[in-house]
């Protein structure tokens, strides 16, 4: 039997009663959550906070010449240009703000130039034809200059610089039109910008600089880190049974998740190497520093992730092959997986000391990764699947297989590495030797032979990476 409810709903000033009610309790929760938001954003990254800093006080240095009589008295209202310098040139990095700052700068002195040499050309036409040529000269260099700016070499380091020049032409120009005093409006305008400019430049340097080439180093570094972390682990959770599986998976899934950052780092990788180029020598990194390099390294360290990333797909699938199938193929696969990140976290150790010693341990992991690949194809052209249904081997040959793709690709990282190595005079093996022989010495001379160690050093085959450090060091 249906019940028949007689209640009415309630009414417009009930409703905006009930609002205005719980009004205060949702302002607060929102208070509480932007808050949250606020000491999560400083606490991720603290150097956000004295940037934001450093640009109050950049801002504040500038506005004197607003507030300032004599100084005022001398710029006008060009001042502001000042200001709005700092505005759109003070970025995160140093590099970044040098760019923006060069490229303004530069800009507004070519276009300045040009703008009053354009003035004079076209008032010698008379006044019925400068009109016409202002903006014949104005269209031309528009166009031009636009059109430059789809060179991706252009638009990469200098798309700013053509925009102001664009601007700054313009304004020149056909201010100069009405104003009789156009030497005087650029010599304001390329002042005010150069001390705006001077301004960001220099707070962005003396005061907590945040160098872009020290980001680049670390983001290739720690990218290199994550994919051996994953492929550590990788072997021993795919191998295990289901219900073992499960678990430790379950328990061991943030940092086999982590690789994921790698896949979209290009543009990253790109903007900071593009800002790093601009950058004074800094610490351990000098003017030139070879930062195209890096660039090859994240490249290739992206195709790993790809492949880590197909392999991270069978971890997650439902559908599983049979434990005595994977068993077949579980020494060489676990091998592969283990030793290629091993050799990934030594690359990413060489990267952050700048040493060339961690490179050389590579080579050794890499070695057993391929002497596990080469005997995981031995295998599989014996014909160890004979006997079984086709579709559950797939699964684990494309594993196999996206392990041996795996491998090729850390050779490949290893060479670039140490490509790089090379490049950037990192430390070497012979100066890191030679500052530990005294301490060997002393140990000879006090101390029994017995108390001394013993060194094994085994001589096998070369990888390419090694053989490459070798060639260098007969060079």
């Amino acid at each position: 039997m249906e019940i028949i409810s007689h209640e009415k709903p309630p009414g417009l000033f009930a409703r905006m009663w009930l609002y205005l009610k719980s009004l205060p309790e949702k302002l607060k929760a929102k208070v509480v959550e932007v808050v949250n938001k606020v000491i999560k954003l400083g606490k991720d990254d603290p150097r956000r906070i004295t940037h934001s800093i450093k640009v109050g006080l950049a801002l504040t240095m500038v506005s004197i010449f607003y507030y300032y009589q004599p100084l005022y008295d001398n710029f006008g209202v060009s001042a502001m240009w000042a200001v709005m310098t700092v505005v759109v040139v003070f970025e995160f990095s140093v590099g970044a703000t040098l760019g923006k700052g060069l490229n303004r700068g530069l800009a507004t002195l070519v276009a300045g130039g040009l703008g009053v040499g354009a003035h004079h050309l076209a008032s010698l036409s008379g006044e019925i034809g400068e009109p016409i040529l202002l903006g014949f000269f104005v269209f031309i260099q528009a166009a031009a200059s636009t059109f430059i700016r789809f060179f991706p070499t252009i638009k990469a380091r200098y798309d700013y610089g053509l925009l102001i020049f664009i601007l700054t032409f313009s304004l020149i120009s056909v201010s100069g039109f009405r104003d009789d005093e156009i030497l005087e409006l650029a010599h304001k305008r390329l002042s005010t910008v150069i001390i705006g400019g001077s301004a960001c430049i220099i707070i962005s340097i003396l005061i907590c600089p945040v160098w872009a080439g020290q980001d680049l180093h670390n983001l290739i570094a720690t990218n290199l880190e994550k994919l051996g972390k994953f492929l550590e682990g990788f072997g021993n959770e795919y191998f295990k049974t289901l219900e073992d599986g499960e678990s430790s998976y379950k328990d061991e899934k943030s940092f086999m998740q982590e690789y994921k950052s790698a896949l979209n780092s290009k543009s990253s990788e790109e903007s900071l190497a593009n800002f790093a180029r601009w950058e004074p020598g800094h610490g351990r990194f000098q003017f030139r520093h070879p930062w195209q390099r890096y660039l090859k390294i994240g490249n290739l360290t992206r195709q790993c992730a790809y492949r880590i990333d197909a392999l991270n797909g069978y971890l997650n699938t439902e559908i599983q092959a049979a434990p005595e199938i994977k068993s077949k193929i579980q020494e060489a696969c676990t091998e592969m997986s283990l030793e290629s990140g091993r050799a990934l976290k030594e690359l990413a150790l060489a990267i952050k000391k700048r040493s060339q010693q961690p490179i050389t341990s590579a080579d050794t992991h890499i070695k057993n990764a391929k002497s596990a690949a080469k005997n995981l194809n031995t295998l599989l052209k014996s014909g160890i699947w004979k006997d079984c249904d086709l579709l559950t081997v797939v699964p684990v040959a494309t594993v196999a297989s996206l392990l041996i793709d795996v491998v090729n690709c850390t050779e490949k990282v290893a060479e670039s590495a140490y490509e790089l190595a090379s490049a950037a005079n990192f430390e070497s093996i012979d100066s890191a030797v030679s500052t530990e022989k005294p301490r060997s010495g002393q140990c000879g001379a006090e101390k029994s032979n017995a108390d001394c160690p013993h060194v094994v050093i085994t001589v096998s085959e070369l990888t390419p990476a090694a053989a490459m450090a070798d060639r260098s060091l007969k060079a």
